[in-house]
């Protein structure tokens, strides 16, 4: 058997794991999801002729390019059938959600994504996402509708908190995520008013370095809540709204850079996101799906080999590589020529990741 024959097996066993979560999928639609998730890990773009070369099989690359397009336009792969995947993925135990937006421009046409997913390795998986309809922020009714669509895969009870920055604000909003029972890590405005003061005038006494707490909640956008306060190195005023507890509260914040992580790791660092000429929603949603497991394929193989052999260490006592990074060369490698550790790799998407803190995931950016 030649290397070329061997890799057209690899998609199609990819294909039969792909299967066993999702059933109700016809056989043609998993092996196209498995051809193009494959392709997106070698090609590092989204664009069809980059996609069309790495797809197997010995027809022409305009075929190739139009079996990109029917996968992106395959109705079947809506957001339930991704969520079901991912879900599979996740550790056990109380898991912390980020929440946000990445936009780019392709011509004349915003496109934007708001993105909700779980805290991993310093990097956030995506689970469920919406492309908005317009340019900037999104507005508390998206919100509510991501959350709602993962809370019947996912209950509240095994969500620790929410973290976000302080384009996510409302009462509405704020109430929403309590009666849901989700506790909340939410960066606030300076010109918030808590308890009908202004955070920038009943905070400017601290300094940086200081980190200041309420003795008892209040009043933040009619919702009952304690307030952190700090002042960076550089004099920022930094305020949070939060359920957690001070010290609780500034330590989740931190992690919400994963979610920064993540989208360098989908964009231009990583897989090629803003390379796409892709405007119409539904097909921006499903390629950001596509992107998303084989961004979970990556993760999930650097976990597991950065637990075998760690990642060296550089002086200043980061990693050299994020475990993505290590993940993604791992299946390139397998992939490019055909090597068995490709079942090994194989196997491990049908395990979860391991219990959180069990590896000391960090970010890097590169």
């Amino acid at each position: 058997m030649t290397a070329h024959d061997a890799a057209l097996l690899d998609p199609t066993s990819l294909a039969e794991l792909l299967k066993r979560h999702s059933p109700f999928l016809r056989i043609y639609t998993l092996r196209r999801v498995a051809d193009v998730g494959c392709a997106l890990i070698l090609a590092q773009s989204t664009r069809h002729v980059r996609l069309a070369p790495h797809l197997p099989g010995a027809a022409s690359l305009e075929a190739k390019k139009r079996r990109v397009e029917r996968c992106l336009q395959d109705e079947q792969l809506d957001a339930e059938v991704f969520l079901c995947l991912l879900i599979s993925l996740l550790p056990p135990g109380k898991l912390m959600l980020a929440l946000d937006r990445t936009n780019w421009e392709h011509g004349e046409a915003d496109l934007n994504l708001l993105v909700l997913g779980v805290v991993l390795e310093g990097f956030t998986l995506p689970l469920v996402w919406t492309a908005l309809p317009h340019g900037g922020s999104s507005n508390t009714a998206a919100r509510e509708r991501l959350v709602a669509k993962l809370l019947k895969h996912l209950p509240a009870k095994r969500i620790k908190v929410l973290v976000a920055d302080r384009e996510f604000l409302g009462g509405d909003w704020f109430s929403f995520l309590r009666k849901r029972k989700i506790k909340r890590c939410i960066r606030i405005r300076l010109d918030t008013k808590v308890d009908d003061l202004r955070v920038d005038a009943a905070y400017k006494h601290v300094q940086p370095g200081q980190v200041v707490g309420l003795l008892e909640k209040a009043n933040v956008y009619g919702n009952v809540m304690q307030v952190v306060v700090t002042r960076t190195k550089d004099g920022e005023l930094f305020a949070l709204a939060t359920d957690l507890k001070i010290w609780e509260a500034r330590t989740a914040y931190q992690l919400r850079f994963s979610v920064e992580c993540t989208f360098a790791a989908l964009k231009s660092r990583g897989l090629g996101l803003e390379e796409s000429h892709m405007t119409k929603a539904n097909r921006l949603e499903r390629l950001f799906g596509l992107l998303t497991l084989a961004f979970a394929c990556c993760l999930r193989v650097g976990v597991w080999r950065n637990g075998l052999k760690p990642i060296r260490r550089k002086k200043h006592g980061r990693r050299a590589v994020s475990v993505f990074r290590y993940g993604w060369e791992l299946l390139v490698n397998a992939l490019r020529w055909a090597l068995p550790d490709f079942q090994t790799y194989l196997a491990l998407l049908s395990q979860p990741f391991p219990a959180l803190g069990a590896t000391g995931g960090e970010g890097v950016m590169y």
